[in-house]
């Protein structure tokens, strides 16, 4: 099933009634989903008030928070405890490497072995019923961003010479 069959068919099992509220949003999410952007319940909101401006936000975020517990949506955490949304479908397991200078995102396809999981759950005395895994760090452009501003913060540039040759020490005249 498509992306936006998903998403139109989430909102027909929650709520019988079709709105236009709940059909600008179906509708930008799958645009979002298309474009593989993430997004703020806030700057959602905002952008559905454009086309709808009575449009609340609490209907906003109630629908986002229907499709992240129906698994259409994903909730990325960054390190600094803020958080985004990306459609995702549901239907290919994956985690999220996020960098913690420009919050980029990126779908990694690896995951922990079942036996990790098993091993957890043993010793902390847990049956786990599902995961999250987000790995933060630098991206390589804000590692070179950062670098090249640490460079040019730790070396001194060099002294302007405006004197002029008769002042320049040690020089015979």
């Amino acid at each position: 099933m498509m992306i936006a069959a998903k998403i139109y068919a989430a909102f027909d099992e929650v709520s019988q009634r079709s709105t236009r509220p709940r059909k600008l949003i179906a509708d930008r999410l799958i645009e979002l989903a298309s474009s593989c952007a993430d997004f703020t319940v806030e700057d959602l909101w905002q952008e559905l008030r454009q086309a709808e401006p009575r449009i609340g936000r609490a209907t906003v975020y109630r629908s986002v928070e229907k499709l992240v517990n129906m698994g259409l949506l994903d909730r990325i955490e960054f390190a600094d405890g803020t958080h985004h949304y990306r459609v995702c479908g549901g239907s290919e397991h994956h985690h999220h490497l996020t960098c913690t200078q420009c919050h980029r995102v990126v779908d990694i396809d690896i995951c922990l072995p079942a036996d990790q999981f098993a091993a957890i759950g043993d010793q902390a005395d847990f049956v786990i019923e599902g995961h999250a895994l987000t790995l933060f760090g630098r991206c390589k452009n804000c590692r070179t961003q950062g670098e090249r501003a640490f460079f040019e913060k730790s070396t001194p540039l060099p002294p302007d010479n405006t004197y002029s040759s008769e002042d320049a020490p040690g020089e015979a005249q």
